[in-house]
């Protein structure tokens, strides 16, 4: 059985607000217990950040409790039982004991107040959110064997799923997330009852979903809550284009399994993250969910060719649109989107290095068009690889080693990072003598080319150069 702590250490490993905050209630005659996360982390052998109390106490009695003890005090959850507070540098929330009633074509629950702590367990997500610690005496209440499950490792529901999911369908998400997060498995019956009920989750809001997704993504073992995903038909509605990686494959084998390949780009991009000092620091959630959808092109463009081959043409193109297509229905901000979009646009531009070589200025536009995003790059691209091949893999890796060196080398002679034309906007205007406008950026963009295919000039020639290009331009002639 997963043990908890000995009082004495619980002592010393919670801070000295929750033994006050208990005392207060049960001095005002009340119960009071810390609950869920915070309860199941300590099984765990961590300390939540997260502090959250039930009570037997009103709203209104809990404002009277804290008054005089709390820094500050907010009602904004009130309705729904809840006062949040903050002592010190603590933020504390605590309920009322609830007994919810949900409209099945909705989220929100149909508030009423309790007044037995089991019943209050009865209705959260999973056993092992389903615990208790009395305060301040810290006796454990454990009605649904959440600690059981914790030591065997499983999700389960406090009542039947289909319950607990027709109550409340995030709960899907959240048991993905915690198989992921928490590298454990979920109950046949709980897997089951995702599956059959995987439609509810259309009446989830999409800032929901997404948040779920991002703490899945950012788990220790992503791969087995994305797999719970997709098992149950979850992933059909939520990330569809991760569902259609399972391509149908041929007798003849003449192609990988694309779901499984984007699984092992997931995990080795994973194990490239940097601590916390390093340029990616893990978990990268831009990082890992473009290795997770760096494919997502492929079965839109797969083409069976003449000899017999797998062909999928363009697929980083077509797989850039989609997932910010899909991103922007899962309400990501718009500097996410555009770093995961970029990041599967440019996964294939490596290849053919290793072969022909590269120019320069091939090199220059490698990290010009990357920018920012160029650590991840180089990640996701050595990540991509998942031959069996030890050769292949070693020429591919040797060939990308290569590359980074030859980036060090210019980028230490050019400043690479920071690429931009040698005459800037004013200079132009001026040398030209045009006002702004798009002739500008036309003259602007021209400059930049030639700098990435030439590298760095003077001033002077770079004035030379222009007045070249502008000679030939239909504008100067009206002058």
């Amino acid at each position: 059985m997963q043990q908890l702590p000995s009082p004495q250490v619980l002592t010393e490993l919670l801070p000295p607000v929750v033994f006050e905050l208990g005392q207060l209630f049960v001095d005002s005659g009340f119960e009071l217990s810390l609950v869920g996360g915070p309860v199941r982390d300590l099984f765990l052998g961590r300390v939540s950040p997260d502090l959250d109390f039930t009570t037997s106490a009103s709203p209104d009695e809990t404002l009277a409790v804290v008054a005089g003890w709390a820094d500050a005090t907010w009602e904004v959850g009130r309705d729904f039982g809840t006062i949040a507070l903050r002592k010190g540098s603590h933020t504390i929330e605590v309920t009322t004991y609830r007994a919810d009633a949900y409209d099945p074509s909705s989220r929100k629950p149909i508030v009423a107040f309790g007044d037995k702590l089991e019943d209050d367990l009865y209705r959260r997500d999973f056993t092992m959110n389903a615990m208790a610690l009395r305060l301040p005496s810290l006796e454990l209440v454990d009605p649904y064997n959440g600690s059981k499950d914790l030591e065997e490792r499983e999700v389960r529901t406090p009542g039947a799923p289909s319950m607990s999911f027709s109550d409340d369908p995030l709960r899907m998400m959240r048991a993905a997330r915690f198989a992921s997060q928490l590298g454990i498995n979920v109950a046949d019956d709980v897997r089951a009852a995702m599956t059959e009920m995987a439609e509810r989750i259309k009446i989830i809001s999409a800032e929901r979903v997404r948040d779920e997704l991002i703490k899945l993504i950012n788990g220790v073992d992503p791969r087995a809550g994305i797999d719970l995903l997709v098992d149950t038909g979850l992933a059909e509605i939520v990330i569809p284009e991760v569902a259609a990686l399972r391509l149908e494959i041929d007798e003849h084998h003449r192609h990988k399994d694309v779901y499984q390949h984007s699984l092992t780009v997931l995990e080795q991009s994973m194990q490239l993250e940097s601590p916390a000092d390093g340029p990616v620091p893990g978990p990268d959630f831009v990082l890992r969910f473009a290795a997770l959808m760096h494919d997502i092109g492929k079965p839109a463009t797969r083409k069976f060719e003449p000899n017999g081959a797998v062909s999928f043409r363009h697929h980083d193109v077509v797989g850039a649109k989609q997932v910010k297509a899909r991103m922007r229905e899962l309400r990501f901000d718009n500097d996410t989107i555009k770093s995961v979009a970029r990041l599967v646009e440019l996964h294939m531009r490596f290849y053919g290095y290793g072969d022909a070589g590269w120019s320069d200025s091939a090199v220059r536009r490698y990290v010009h068009d990357a920018g920012d995003l160029l650590q991840r790059l180089h990640r996701l691209t050595r990540s991509d690889v998942t031959t069996r091949n030890r050769k292949k893999a070693d020429r591919l890796s040797f060939a990308y080693d290569d590359l980074e060196k030859r980036i060090a080398e210019i980028s230490e002679q050019e400043e690479m990072a920071a690429v931009r034309p040698d005459l800037n906007g004013q200079q132009i205007m001026g040398l030209l003598q045009i006002k702004p406008g798009p002739v500008v950026g036309r003259a602007y963009n021209f400059l930049l080319e030639r700098r990435l295919d030439n590298g760095p000039i003077d001033e002077d020639e770079a004035a030379r150069v222009l007045r070249e290009w502008w000679s030939q331009q239909p504008e100067s002639a009206e002058q």
